[in-house]
């Protein structure tokens, strides 16, 4: 992992030496988070051929966080995707809408949605976030995450900017349906509007669906979009799934 600091401001996990790179993502922190809170997921994605970046946190600098973007997009293997997490699956998806180019699709984990529950205590905060208990760990550890930050309010505009109806790239929804921050079903609600879109709904998954205790599923169902990805816009289907004599799971 390459950082500018301590507390990385940007992040990168390089595909595996000798291997052709299969395509960029760009990862974008929620609230209280900053580049380097993505490592395990980074270094999962890059393994698989994927060159990985993580940015700043945009809701505490936009502009800063948006800079970064744009200075990746055009420099980087495609397919180049962004994949937001929290606030951050909000301004990725804002800034497609608002007509960013050189994206090809969208990865978005936990899209805030109105009518979720405000987690105040950091113990509480953690649970929200996580069932992980390496990364309650991970952030319990980190002076780099901003305690309470669950609490802050989403920044003012960011949901009208990222109308899912001006986005036109292929979009991949990660939510967990335990998720009390931002209710699956209000998700569903903003995807059903995107033109191309899937929603992965995690069963008891909480609000950081990227690093939950679920992550490893989260990466398989990434990667996967990837895949499918690099063979068209349409994101064509590689493997289908058939159920074929007894049901899974029946006692025999």
């Amino acid at each position: 992992m390459s950082v500018t600091s301590a507390v990385p401001v940007v992040a990168s996990w390089r595909e595996p030496s000798g291997v052709v790179p299969r395509g960029t993502v760009v990862v974008i922190p929620g609230r209280g988070e900053h580049a380097g809170v993505y490592e395990r997921f980074g270094r999962r994605i890059s393994a698989d051929g994927y060159r990985v970046w993580a940015v700043a946190d945009p809701a505490v600098d936009a502009d800063r966080a948006e800079g970064q973007i744009r200075s990746l997009l055009p420099a980087e293997p495609g397919p180049v995707v962004l994949v937001g997490s929290d606030t951050g699956a909000l301004f990725a998806a804002g800034l497609v809408a608002g007509g960013l180019g050189g994206v090809d699709a969208l990865v978005l984990a936990g899209l805030p949605v109105v009518g979720g529950a405000t987690p105040v205590a950091w113990d509480d905060e953690l649970a929200a976030r996580t069932a992980c208990p390496t990364h309650q760990a991970r952030l319990g550890d980190d002076s780099g995450v901003r305690r309470g930050a669950l609490a802050d309010r989403v920044p003012a505009g960011w949901p009208a900017a990222a109308e899912a109806a001006r986005i036109g790239v292929p979009v991949l929804g990660l939510h967990g349906d335990a998720d009390t921050v931002s209710p699956v079903a209000g998700a569903r609600a903003w995807y059903a509007g995107v033109a191309r879109g899937e929603l992965v709904t995690i069963s008891g998954g909480r609000h950081d669906a990227l690093n939950d205790a679920t992550h490893r599923t989260a990466a398989a169902s990434i990667v996967l979009f990837l895949e499918r990805l690099r063979l068209g816009a349409d994101v064509p289907a590689i493997a289908r799934v058939e159920i074929v004599g007894e049901t899974l799971g029946e006692t025999r």
